[in-house]
């Protein structure tokens, strides 16, 4: 696994081997997510309605039904709101056993599940500062949190 970040504010990349373990569903829609991923950039939609932002990107808003969402680049930065180490994985992941998830919050508002790349205890994980990874796989990309280290 290589680490390089890309442009100002953009989220490191982890170059990774192989395909990815598990493909995202595209649709017409999902497609800019990403596509905006593959380069670095976090994004979801916002709804001008009512100014929330839902992630995963939704065609409409799920908070007033909006139907006309924009895209909108966050910052792809929070922090650890609870974690665990999976050890009794499903199929798909039965070979990365025991790995871990979290629920990160972050600084734009959204609380979202996601991979957590570190070794260090969940208990210890737990209101600790992340920022969102690209994992670039030979087939595209997906994303983990990674923890920024205490100063």
């Amino acid at each position: 696994m290589n680490s390089h970040s890309i442009g100002n504010g953009a989220m490191p990349t982890l170059t990774m081997a192989g395909t990815r373990p598990y493909p995202p569903t595209l649709s017409l829609f999902t497609a800019e997510f990403w596509r905006a991923l593959g380069t670095g950039r976090f994004q979801t939609t916002h709804c001008p309605q009512c100014d929330r932002l839902s992630f995963p990107p939704k065609p409409f808003c799920p908070h007033c039904w909006h139907r006309s969402v924009q895209w909108r680049e966050i910052l792809p930065r929070g922090v650890i709101y609870s974690a665990t180490t999976v050890h009794a994985a499903p199929k798909v992941f039965r070979t990365e056993a025991p790995y871990q998830v979290c629920i990160v919050d972050l600084h734009a508002g959204l609380r979202i599940a996601t991979r957590l790349l570190d070794d260090t205890p969940t208990a210890q994980a737990l209101g600790r500062k992340v920022e969102l990874a690209v994992l670039a796989y030979e087939d595209g990309p997906l994303f983990a949190a990674r923890l920024i280290p205490q100063t």
